[in-house]
């Protein structure tokens, strides 16, 4: 627990909104974020800002310049840093009393009861990589872990278009729907789409948009929506993704 001064000082807004017994679960939550980028760095920062006790932070990937367009770690002297390490660190610079554990991996569907079997409270899944993440949201449906999934963020504009729904009810998200198709073709989920998947989704329906004509794109990477290959992104867009995700973490430990 954090000490009283610090959790009036640092943290009495976050009591004041959600109440004292919600921030106490907040300071003894574990949490897990899989992915470190656009969308997972901010998220991350909004739990370290709400007092979130224990975070785990998975990612393999270094900081790159191309990432300074949506993610918050991408600043300069920072580049060629883990993200995970750069995260800690700040979440750290927020809370001195979090305990952050850097996982410099990524979930595959071979490690995924190794990476998330450690107890979690509730795991936040902001990837692009469609198979793992259905590896992510079976294992999690299997052994009743709440888990909350990040939708793609790539070649959107509007921020206001956000929206949170059960997986079965998300429309206008490629990446979902991949992901939907696949737990009920090979996991057992339900194909009624009056049955809920249990797991709560982050999206957008607003219309993609294409790549500008000038650039050179990858067409495979840019099905996921956020490879520095595909679409193109933006700040504007990936940060409220990410706050409206461990917005969802914090109603689902609040209680």
């Amino acid at each position: 627990m954090l000490a009283a001064v610090d959790a009036g000082r640092r943290f009495g807004g976050v009591q004041r909104l959600y109440g004292a017994v919600a921030l106490g679960r907040f300071q003894a939550a574990r949490v897990c974020v899989i992915g470190i980028g656009g969308v997972g760095s901010w998220a991350v920062e909004a739990l370290a800002r709400n007092a979130i006790g224990h975070l785990t932070l998975i990612d393999l990937d270094n900081i790159a310049e191309s990432n300074v367009n949506r993610q918050l770690h991408a600043v300069e002297g920072e580049f060629g840093k883990a993200k995970v390490t750069a995260m800690a660190e700040r979440a750290r610079a927020i809370n001195p009393h979090v305990d952050v554990s850097e996982v410099e991996d990524f979930v595959t569907v071979d490690n995924v009861d190794a990476m998330l079997g450690q107890g979690y409270d509730v795991v936040l899944d902001a990837i692009d990589d469609a198979r793992a993440k259905v590896a992510i949201a079976a294992w999690c449906h299997q052994h009743k872990m709440p888990l909350v999934i990040v939708g793609g963020a790539g070649g959107r504009l509007d921020a206001t278009k956000i929206k949170t729904a059960d997986l079965v009810k998300v429309t206008g998200d490629r990446l979902l729907a991949k992901v939907r198709n696949s737990l009920r073709r090979d996991h057992g989920f339900s194909r009624d789409p009056k049955v809920k998947a249990g797991i709560q989704c982050v999206y957008s329906d607003e219309q993609v948009q294409k790549p500008d004509a000038s650039c050179e794109v990858d067409a495979e990477a840019a099905i996921t929506g956020l490879n520095c290959a595909g679409y193109g992104s933006s700040v504007c867009v990936t940060a409220p993704f990410g706050m409206v995700a461990a917005g969802l973490v914090l109603s689902l430990l609040k209680g």
